[in-house]
């Protein structure tokens, strides 16, 4: 094991008693109900008290949908089935033709999100209005909003998600990224949505395969509750005004212990630890527990961001993000989602504490990555994992949580999901992350990287548009800012730019470029929680080529207008950059 970054006494500091006892007590605690969720708020605002943290708690009201019951009624049986939040109530029932579009199963967390139809029906040609039109559409995979919404608008009445194993998974069908808006409402989901089974589901695809007809059957509640969001501040000492923001939901299905009462446990040691040694914080850290997380697509960070928004724009210098560490055997840091120019950093704090390389990824449009669309440099969702020798021994499918355990999202994510010795080192190796932004003299992130993958990107667009649409002003706008980029680090290096006018240029950056390559929507507002590819404005290049004549203009003005977005946002980075060199 290589020697540790920073400060030795706050990781020695690290004890899993506490984490334990809050472990063991979600582990009996059901968080999915309103009222149950904010007695959870009750238990960790208890135990940071009784560590002699101070604590905040927010009291926002935001919007949710709790569902409850869930069938498939088919030639008198009841077949049993779960609905997604923000499946539409229908107690009643609704009738209709069964009809299959086929999917894949993912075979990674990368493409978890993902439609995933199957390869002969690529672009969802199956689920055309012609096909599915007052149909009830059943299709292999988890209940996700990118699929359901396409069900939707091309007519289906209702949609069955046929789950990977024997057990049915808890979710969340919509696509609108916390409390709805204006805006957002016309995509609010006007179906009935349930996940069933693999077995069953086998079963109704045959049926549907022999023109069956089938009733789907939701219980839901909707409307607005009244949540608790504790936050700590641990002020900094030399800049306490800026900040790392490190957090998680609190709320989970049933007891959710892999997902995220370890994530919960992590975070109330982090507090009780950084509060003991604050004096040694040149920064401050703040920490927060997000309900709503699983009944209101991140609905608890979402208004988080909202509310804070100015002072997380002017003041946050990193966010992150806090969800299932600490699992059984999760042995290896695989798919740790992070930013281009936290890279190499968290790779750093990864191997200090552990003695192990690790595997990033870009972040998914997931989590409570509810911050992207402010600007800010961000890392972690999901930590440690099993390695996949072990996953396929043991014959699991991919899931989004949990070490990769297959309890994700169900009853079965109990107690023995965690892990002691797991999550005693995940909670160091947050501890570490988080504290050398906090204590770096200058913040830890190279802009280089994020440059890097633009240029990779931007090559990768243009071979697949060939000829249909030139992409060199953004080629040539990302090597002008990457070479303002390499002067930049060059002078800080040779300390010709100070601490402070240097900090404020890496901020600065992040919230011009983290903009352009993780949001199509303006700043302050909210993505659909949909795969985002990475510079998103520029992604119809992938298509053009092949795309039909009559949308081609479309998309060749959808195109001219996404890399003046690029261009511009490039040019503002380096006039940024240029204030200081």
């Amino acid at each position: 094991m290589q020697k540790r970054l920073f400060t030795d006494p706050i990781l020695d500091a690290i004890s899993i008693a506490a984490p334990w006892r809050l472990v063991e007590t979600f582990s009996t605690m059901p968080r999915w109900r309103p009222k149950d969720v904010n007695k959870g708020a009750e238990v960790i605002v208890k135990m940071l008290k009784d560590s002699g943290v101070p604590v905040t708690v927010h009291k926002p009201t935001v919007y949710l949908s709790i569902p409850f019951g869930a069938e498939v009624r088919m030639s008198g049986r009841a077949i049993k089935a779960k609905p997604p939040a923000y499946s539409r109530d229908c107690r009643q029932g609704i009738e209709g033709e069964l009809v299959h579009v086929p999917a894949t199963y993912s075979k990674s967390v990368g493409t978890l999100f993902a439609k995933n139809f199957a390869k002969k029906e690529e672009a969802g040609s199956l689920s055309r209005p012609e096909r599915i039109g007052g149909k009830i559409v059943i299709s292999e995979g988890f209940g996700f909003p990118g699929k359901m919404l396409e069900f939707e608008q091309n007519g289906a009445i209702g949609a069955i998600a046929v789950n990977p194993g024997a057990d049915i998974h808890w979710g969340i069908a919509t696509s609108i990224w916390g409390t709805p808006d204006l805006d957002d409402l016309p995509r609010k989901p006007q179906i009935p949505v349930v996940a069933v089974n693999n077995p069953d589901g086998r079963e109704l695809i045959q049926s549907a395969k022999a023109g069956a007809r089938a009733t789907i059957v939701t219980q839901m509640e909707e409307g607005w509750y009244p949540q608790k969001v504790p936050v700590v501040e641990i002020r900094g000492k030399r800049e306490p005004d800026k900040f790392v923001l490190v957090h998680g939901h609190y709320d989970s299905w049933d007891v959710g212990v892999g997902d995220n009462a370890t994530g919960d446990a992590t975070l109330l040691e982090l507090a009780r630890v950084f509060w003991k040694h604050r004096q040694s914080l040149r920064r401050s850290v703040r920490v927060a527990w997000w309900p709503g997380h699983s009944t209101g697509r991140y609905a608890g960070s979402t208004w988080y961001a909202d509310a804070f928004a100015i002072d997380l724009d002017e003041n946050c210098v990193a966010q992150v993000n806090c969800d299932s560490p600490g699992c059984r055997w999760a042995t290896v840091f695989k798919d740790v989602s992070w930013m281009p120019e936290t890279a190499a950093y968290v790779q750093s704090a990864i191997k200090a504490v552990t003695g192990l390389d690790s595997h990033g990824e870009r972040p998914h449009r997931a989590g409570d990555y509810a911050f992207n669309n402010i600007g800010i440099s961000s890392f972690f969702m999901l930590s440690s994992t099993m390695p996949d020798a072990l996953r396929a021994k043991k014959g699991y499918y991919t899931v989004g949580g949990c070490g990769g355990n297959i309890a994700w999202h169900t009853e079965h994510d109990l107690i023995d999901i965690a892990d002691k010795d797991m999550l005693l080192r995940d909670i160091k190796v947050y501890a570490q992350a988080v504290l050398g932004v906090a204590n770096a003299e200058i913040l830890p992130f190279d802009w280089t990287r994020a440059t890097s993958e633009f240029a990779a990107t931007i090559a990768s667009y243009q071979k697949a548009a060939g000829r249909a649409f030139d992409l060199g002003p953004a080629s040539q706008a990302t090597r002008d800012l990457d070479r303002a980029l390499r002067r930049f680090r060059r002078a800080v290096a040779a300390g010709s730019i100070g601490a402070d006018r240097a900090n404020a240029v890496i901020m600065g950056l992040a919230r011009i470029l983290v903009p352009i390559n993780s949001t199509r929507e303006p700043r302050f507002r909210h993505d659909p929680a949909v795969p985002i590819p990475p510079l998103p404005t520029l992604s119809v290049a992938n298509d053009i080529a092949t795309m039909p004549k009559e949308l081609r203009g479309f998309a060749l003005t959808q195109l001219m207008r996404g890399q003046n977005r690029v261009v511009a946002a490039m040019r503002a980075a380096i006039k940024l950059i240029a204030t200081a060199v």
